[in-house]
């Protein structure tokens, strides 16, 4: 077993389209006739979401699902789930002067975070936290399990190329 690091900042706008952070749902059905234009766009945007979720570098809405992203956007590979706790800690130390909330900045607070990460990894859980930067910014950080993942043990770990 292993842990695989994640992070993503960007703009809340853009993470908000949840859309593009579903692997995928039930597809639209098809146009109930050619000249049915908000059928084809309906059609059309379902089909973006699916491609936007494989490809792109938004979080998904189920930290598991991290596995089904490109290899290029793993951040660090750890076996221990200390090391990747540690890794987890530095992230939010790096970002913690930019958060929105000043009790999201409390040092006690994100050390219990890491505390806390550390055992979850240790069980075979995932660790997934999202914070308010500076308007209108948003920063996901995860860890993610593999080999395999408790909530979803037929995904295989990501291709990570150095």
């Amino acid at each position: 077993m292993h842990h695989h690091g994640y992070l993503w900042t960007g703009d809340k706008k853009r993470f908000d389209k949840e859309g593009h952070r579903r692997s995928s749902g039930a597809s639209p059905p098809p146009p109930s006739r050619e000249d049915d234009p908000e059928g084809h766009k309906l059609n059309q945007r379902y089909k973006e979401a699916v491609v936007e979720f494989r490809t792109g570098d938004l979080p998904p809405m189920e930290t598991a699902l991290w596995l089904m992203k490109p290899g290029r956007l793993v951040r660090g590979t750890w076996e221990e789930p200390k090391e990747a706790a540690e890794w987890l800690g530095q992230r939010l130390a790096e970002y913690a002067p930019r958060f929105a909330s000043e009790s999201d900045r409390d040092s006690t607070r994100l050390a219990l975070l890491v505390h806390c990460a550390a055992e979850r990894l240790g069980w075979g859980g995932d660790v997934s936290h999202g914070f308010y930067l500076e308007r209108p910014a948003f920063l996901s950080v995860a860890l993610v399990t593999c080999s395999p993942n408790r909530a979803a043990p037929d995904l295989a770990c990501p291709t990570v190329r150095p």
